[in-house]
Formats: C-alpha cells, structure tokens, sequence
C-alpha cells in the first residue's frame, strides 16, 4: 500500500490499522506518487487531500492520467479528505474511495477489503468498473464530521 502524506499522525494512525497486514510505504509530496506507483506497485493508493507541493487532488488526476496513456496500469486510490465538501474534489478526481482524515480510528483492513477493491479494470467512459465508495466515520452523535 502507498500512503501519501505529510502529516506523521495520518501516517501513524494508517500504519498502525493496515501495517500487520500490509507493507505500507509512504511519500511525503504528492509528486513523489507517481514514480512509487512504478517502483513499487501498490493495490492502493491513500492520498492526503493536503499533501505539499502537490495536492491530493491534483496527484489522483496525474495517475488517471497516466492510466489513460497505459503508462501505469490501473490504480486503486482511496483519498483522505478534510471536510465534506471536498468530497466534491474527490468525485472530480475520480477517487475510488474516500474517507475523513478526521476519523479517531482509521477503517481495519477488513473494512478496505470490499469488491471494488479486488477489481479496478478500466470499463465505461470514465475507467470505473464500480461507482466511488465513500466511507465515513461514525461519531455516535449523527454528525458525519
């Protein structure tokens, strides 16, 4: 797994629910992404929605990109979101998935092992076999945020 983050908490709270699991390697700007994908070849991608010189957004259009030339093959990215409303940015960059950044506990690995994980083929118009997923964190009061 490739986590892309400057932010040593996220990393820490991300390594510490998958690490058992997975070898989670991290980058610390959104454009070191790219040439880990190569190097690498992860079965997901996190993205910080915040990541230094370039932003989460801007690093998950890049692979698209990238997987639209067949330059790198199709990448499954999850992105870390600050607020609900960068959800918007999410849909636009075409993330699979995304979660708060916000969450007191990161998903288990059990809860990122679903069917659109196994299988990210490029099918349809926009190289999605499945809709995004988005998973939020539960507070317990309602409140997704």
């Amino acid at each position: 797994m490739l986590l892309a983050t400057d932010a040593d908490r996220i990393h820490d709270e991300v390594d510490a629910a998958l690490g058992g699991d997975h070898t989670v390697v991290r980058v610390h700007a959104g454009a070191e992404v790219l040439a880990a994908v190569g190097e690498h070849g992860p079965v997901l991608v996190v993205l910080d929605l915040q990541i230094g010189n370039m932003g989460g957004m801007a690093t998950c259009l890049d692979l698209r990109l990238e997987e639209r030339a067949e330059r790198i093959p199709p990448q499954r990215v999850v992105m870390l979101l600050d607020r609900e409303a960068d959800v918007f940015l999410a849909r636009r960059a075409e993330a699979d998935a995304w979660v708060s950044s916000r969450w007191t506990r990161w998903p288990s690995a059990g809860q990122l092992k679903t069917p659109w994980l196994a299988d990210r083929t490029p099918s349809g118009p926009n190289g999605w076999n499945r809709p995004p997923v988005p998973f939020w964190p539960h507070t317990g009061s309602g409140a997704a945020w």
